[in-house]
């Protein structure tokens, strides 16, 4: 059982903070009937602007030129402050075009562009959840920019897959994170045990797991849950065994090692019901030893855990001959909405993709740069926690893209729970998710 200390009424409270939280709100259900990792939860302490609010503070335009409209559904003070930074930095620069932004809950947010694809009344700018954009790149919402005047080439392979179709530039990356491994060093340290590091492969971690595993604390914990949020942490480890979300049966090691590790105690069989909050909760109250998290939750543990000794590094990989672990990319994209005047959607795009416009927003906004040369400024790459992962970004990748993925994500996570409830031996889950998978259309 979870050791009770966890449920100090503060620390749950705070750690609703969690800017980012990859691609979707821990616990709270997205369009398409999963709970995806993006925007979180607003911080402790903060409402969300009810919709008439934030809608109507950002209507009329005070300067002349075109209007450019953007969508987006950021709720915190930093994510509004660096929001409106952007827009009034844009309209500074140029005459031409005035910028304002609308926001729509993100509960509501895909129903609201899909209402929108059909009527015709839609903004120039959607700022959306990675994952999410394939399936309305499929719907018609975006218009083809692939001729504008933006470096292409100097964005992290994996966020600017998830802007693209068939060759063809829908938007850019607006922002980007991925999950590693964060570890208790007072605990390893009493334990005699080496922290885990780049090298470490899955025979190591497990062996790590299993001897931190004692007086009522897991060797590791991650968020499993039935949902994309599931999806979002569970996935790399498929592909760390050479699957992929296609190919489920190359990915079965994944399983065995899952199903072991839950068996022998050291993954907690907790973790079917725990969101990331969750597990980052755990981890800072002392009973997970490892987690696997991302970068949104440093601002709750600095703030609720300021005393917690603890590192960050990439995630365990294979064995010794295989390459860095994969990691699945969270974050959001810029998409140009398909009009017939998309001047002002370009010119806003190409303004944000100004690499030092683009790093004093993801400053303010608690994320990572999705262009390489941004990402390199000291305040990532300095601090040994951040620059952790920097690093497991470069082998991080996206959900699908797929138009179908809320299908795929479904029949996914479906197979990971039955294979950590063992409800499943390995080599049956594999045989029956792929069986799912391969009937997505």
């Amino acid at each position: 059982m979870i050791r009770k200390k966890l449920m100090a009424v503060g620390l749950t409270a705070a750690l609703t903070v969690t800017i980012l939280a990859g691609c979707g709100s821990s616990g709270s259900d997205n369009a398409a009937g999963n709970s995806a990792p993006a925007a979180e939860s607003t911080a402790a302490g903060e409402e969300a602007p009810a919709e008439s609010e934030a809608q109507t503070a950002n209507e009329a335009p005070a300067g002349g030129g075109k209007e450019v409209v953007i969508w987006d559904y950021f709720e915190t003070d930093a994510q509004k402050a660096m929001m409106q930074k952007l827009i009034d930095g844009f309209n500074a620069s140029q005459s031409e075009f005035t910028a304002t932004h609308v926001y729509v809950p993100f509960s509501d947010y895909e129903k609201q562009l899909t209402l929108g694809v059909a009527s015709g009344e839609l903004p120039d700018l959607v700022i959306m959840d990675g994952c999410g954009m394939a399936s309305f790149i499929s719907m018609g919402l975006f218009g083809d920019i692939s001729d504008a005047d933006v470096k292409w080439d100097e964005y992290i392979a994996g966020p600017m897959e998830s802007t693209m179709m068939d060759g063809k530039h829908y938007g850019i990356p607006f922002a980007t994170n991925c999950t590693a491994l964060f570890y208790n060093k007072d605990m390893f340290d009493a334990a005699g045990l080496d922290y885990p590091d780049e090298n470490t492969t899955w025979d190591e971690f497990r062996e790590m797991a299993k001897a931190l595993t004692k007086d009522g604390v897991y060797g590791f914990g991650n968020a499993a849950t039935n949902t994309d949020e599931g999806t979002f942490q569970c996935l790399q480890w498929l592909y760390t065994a050479g699957g992929s979300y296609t190919d489920i049966k190359g990915g079965v090691d994944a399983y065995q090692l899952m199903q072991d590790m839950i068996n022998e105690g050291s993954w907690t069989k907790e973790v079917v019901n725990w969101t990331q909050s969750d597990v980052n909760n755990n981890f800072m109250a002392g009973n997970l030893a490892m987690q696997q998290n991302g970068p949104w939750q440093i601002p709750g543990i600095e703030a609720n855990a300021p005393e917690l000794n603890y590192g960050v590094t990439t995630l365990p990989k294979r064995d010794a001959g295989s390459g860095q672990a994969t990691s699945i990319l969270g974050g959001e994209n810029m998409g140009a909405v398909k009009k017939d005047d998309m001047s002002g959607a370009v010119a806003f795009i190409k303004y944000y993709d100004q690499t030092e416009v683009m790093i004093d927003a993801m400053k303010m906004y608690g994320s990572f740069p999705p262009k390489t040369e941004a990402a390199k400024d000291a305040y990532w790459t300095e601090d040994p926690i951040q620059a952790a992962f920097i690093t497991q970004l470069e082998t991080s990748i996206p959900r699908g893209p797929s138009a179908s993925w809320p299908s795929y994500s479904s029949a996914i996570q479906k197979g990971f729970q039955e294979v950590m409830t063992s409800a499943k031996t390995p080599e049956q889950a594999a045989e029956d998710t792929q069986a799912a998978v391969d009937a997505v259309k």
